[in-house]
């Protein structure tokens, strides 16, 4: 009987280990919770996604909390959605730069009122303020004489005084000619577009010949002809004023739409 005991094999009882599988299932999914709630603390999208898109790897065949379609409500609180618009605001800097614009053109308009005062040249020459920038009109008359666009030897005081103030001016600068209804036909000027064109020309050509510092790359000169009149052509008064060149200085900061 001894015998028999000794050669039967030995059965050890097992402990029974399959409750590890779910324990460590649970470590791995508290992990995870620890580290998501981490993540979220730190408001960073860019992170948040990233973990997600791990997690997802990680977790693949089994649907899960972190896809990436979906957006954390405590990450985008308070932030404007893309259907949002964006509103919009005035530069509190560009309102500035463009007060202090007017106050420089008006300074340039003060000086041209005094000297249009004191040289007795209210008929020929006078400036406006506008929404556009600072307007210098000069009567053709002063400048040119009938059928012609060669500079009087006279106006070219006039001129000079013109080029003093421009060039400290940053601003671009449009040189227009215009003329009155009455048609012109020469060899030289066929129409009151060639007459006014070349008229506003060697307006600009003079003026940028009298001091270097002027930049040519901010002048254009353009030809109106007949056709934006200041008065009508009914008069001989009125044709007059509306024979003209003007010099626009260009706002650089437009008034705000």
């Amino acid at each position: 009987m001894a015998k028999r005991k000794l050669n039967q094999p030995n059965h050890e009882e097992h402990m029974d280990e399959s409750w590890l599988i779910p324990y460590a299932d649970i470590l791995t999914l508290l992990l995870a919770l620890f580290i998501v709630l981490f993540a979220s603390a730190q408001v960073d999208q860019k992170k948040f996604e990233a973990l997600a898109q791990s997690f997802s790897e990680a977790f693949k065949g089994e649907s899960s909390i972190f896809d990436s379609s979906r957006t954390s409500p405590k990450l985008t609180e308070g932030k404007p959605t893309k259907s949002e618009p964006t509103p919009t605001f005035i530069s509190n800097d560009k309102a500035g730069q463009r007060q202090q614009e007017t106050a420089q053109l008006a300074d340039i308009k003060k000086y041209l009122d005094k000297y249009v005062q004191d040289k007795g040249l209210s008929g020929s020459l006078e400036t406006a303020l506008t929404e556009d920038g600072l307007m210098i009109r000069i009567k053709d008359s002063a400048l040119f004489s009938s059928g012609s666009a060669e500079l009087l030897p006279e106006s070219r005081t006039l001129a000079l005084e013109v080029v003093a103030l421009l060039v400290e001016v940053q601003q671009n600068i449009v040189i227009s000619g215009y003329t009155d209804n009455i048609p012109i036909n020469t060899y030289e000027f066929p129409t009151n577009w060639d007459l006014s064109s070349k008229r506003a020309l060697n307006f600009m050509k003079f003026i940028l010949t009298q001091d270097h510092r002027l930049q040519p790359e901010k002048f254009s000169a353009i030809g109106y002809g007949e056709y934006r009149p200041i008065a009508a052509n009914d008069t001989d008064a009125n044709r007059a004023r509306n024979r003209r060149v003007e010099i626009q200085i260009v706002r650089r900061y437009p008034a705000p739409q």
